[in-house]
């Protein structure tokens, strides 16, 4: 199992837009089946996403976890599903970051210490 980790910027005023959505791919959301059966076909078996303030302004966290993290990440910036594209545009609207032409996000892993 393979874990990502990697911060989106929100543009301002975005916040709220972002939240919204992810708020309709939670638990009770009316898109939450939809959401679940692209990650599933992505081959994504987890994702979080939380909010940072900060100086800079508001960043998303994002964890995703798979078998093959960049084969998941590579699904989710190029699938022709029509959830995997509406996603790509919400990224687009809320982040600016055109998931199928931008490159994926570049993370270097620095510490990982277990207590």
């Amino acid at each position: 199992m393979g874990t990502f980790v990697f911060a989106m910027p929100l543009l301002p005023g975005k916040e709220a837009v972002d939240r919204e959505m992810l708020e309709r791919l939670g638990a009770a959301g009316p898109d939450r089946d939809a959401y679940l059966a692209a990650r599933r076909a992505q081959g994504v078996s987890h994702e979080t996403v939380w909010h940072q303030k900060t100086p800079m302004g508001t960043f998303a966290i994002v964890l995703l976890e798979a078998d093959d993290v960049a084969k998941s990440f590579g699904l989710i910036a190029t699938s022709d599903e029509p959830f995997a594209r509406q996603f790509r545009d919400f990224v687009k609207d809320v982040h600016g970051v055109d998931m199928a032409k931008d490159p994926p996000p570049d993370v270097e892993l620095v510490i990982d210490t277990r207590f």
